[in-house]
C-alpha cells in the first residue's frame, strides 16, 4: 500500500493538529485542517499558522494539491480560505457541508449565506476518490461530531478529524448542533474496519495528565486500547457514555465565533464602513449547554 510522508503541526492555543500529507516520488501534497489564528480576548487575528505551513512546503519544494477540511471546526478558524490565495490549490470539505450551514444560517440569522456549499472548490460525497501525487485517496462519511464530519483515508494513512482521538482520550464529543453519539458509534466501526496497521491521525490532542502531545495511532491500537471503545461491546452501551460525559462538557470557547467563519469556507466577514471586520454573536444560542 502507498505510504504518504505525514508531516503534524500543533497548535497548543487550540490543542488541533494540523497536517501536510506528501508524496514523496512526486513532492505533491495536500494541507488538512489548517488553522487561521484568532485571539478571542483582543480580537485579532494572524495566519502564524498557515504561514508555518507554507515556510515547511517552501523549503521541501513541494507542491500543493489540495487544502482539505474534515468539516466545520468549533474550536478555530479555517485557514483554507487564506491558504488557497497563497497556493492557488482548491479546497475541498464534506458534501454534507450544506446542512450544517443551513442549521447555522438559522442560529446565525444569516439571510445572505449561500447553503450550497459553493464556498469550497470541491464537495466530497462518501465513497469519492482522488489522489495526492500518485498516492490514491478516498473519502469515507464519518458523521456524529457533525453532521458533515468526513475522513480522508489517503494510502495507508487516515485523518480521522474528531471522530477517534488518541487512545488514552478515547472518542470525540457529539453533543453539538445536528451531533449523534449514535452516528458517531456507526463511523468509528467504519473506521475501525480498515486494516489493523492502518495509521490513524487526529485532529485534536488535549494531552491527559499533562503528557506531551500526541497525535498518530493504528486502527489496531485503538482496538485494543481506546478508552470509550475497547471494553464497549455494544452501541448503546456507547452511547450512554458518550451521552453521559458529553452532559459534563461546557462548550468549545470559540463554536460561536468559528462556526461563521467556517460554514463560510474560511472567508473573514467583508469589512464594513469603517474598515473594520465584524462577527455575529447570537445570544442564548445554545440551551442547556454546559457553564464548566
Amino acid at each position: 500500500m502507498h505510504s504518504p510522508e505525514v508531516t503534524a503541526f500543533f497548535d497548543p492555543r487550540t490543542f488541533s493538529v494540523q497536517y501536510v500529507v506528501t508524496d514523496p516520488s512526486t513532492k505533491k501534497c495536500a494541507i488538512i485542517d489548517p488553522v487561521l489564528d484568532f485571539d478571542e480576548k483582543s480580537g485579532a487575528t494572524a495566519t502564524t499558522n498557515a504561514d508555518r505551513i507554507l515556510d515547511f512546503i517552501e523549503v521541501r519544494g513541494l507542491t500543493v494539491e489540495w487544502i482539505l477540511d474534515t468539516h466545520p471546526h468549533a474550536d478555530h478558524f479555517s485557514a483554507a480560505r487564506y491558504l488557497k490565495s497563497k497556493t492557488g490549490a482548491p479546497t475541498a470539505i464534506g458534501e454534507h457541508v450544506t446542512d450544517v450551514q443551513k442549521l447555522w444560517k438559522g442560529i446565525y440569522n444569516w439571510h445572505e449565506l449561500a447553503e450550497d456549499g459553493s464556498q469550497w472548490d470541491r464537495l466530497f460525497a462518501a465513497g469519492d476518490t482522488f489522489s495526492i501525487g500518485e498516492i490514491p485517496a478516498k473519502v469515507l462519511f464519518s458523521p456524529g461530531h457533525t453532521l458533515a464530519s468526513i475522513t480522508y483515508v489517503i494510502g495507508d494513512a487516515a485523518f480521522v478529524h474528531d471522530t477517534l482521538f488518541m487512545p488514552d482520550s478515547g472518542t470525540a464529543r457529539a453533543d453539538f448542533p445536528g451531533g449523534s453519539a449514535k452516528r458517531l458509534w456507526q463511523s468509528i466501526q467504519e473506521i475501525l474496519e480498515l486494516p489493523d496497521e492502518t495509521r490513524l491521525f487526529t485532529g485534536h490532542d488535549y494531552q491527559p495528565g499533562g503528557r506531551e502531545p500526541r497525535w498518530e495511532s493504528t486502527v489496531a491500537e485503538q482496538k485494543a486500547r481506546n478508552t470509550h471503545i475497547s471494553k464497549l461491546l455494544t452501541e448503546a452501551e456507547f452511547v450512554e457514555v458518550r451521552e453521559a460525559r458529553d452532559r459534563t462538557l461546557p462548550m468549545p470557547k470559540l463554536i460561536l465565533h468559528a462556526l461563521q467563519i467556517n460554514i463560510n469556507g474560511g472567508r473573514l466577514p467583508e469589512p464594513e464602513g469603517n474598515g473594520r471586520r465584524y462577527l455575529r454573536f447570537p445570544l442564548d444560542a445554545l440551551p442547556g449547554a454546559n457553564w464548566g
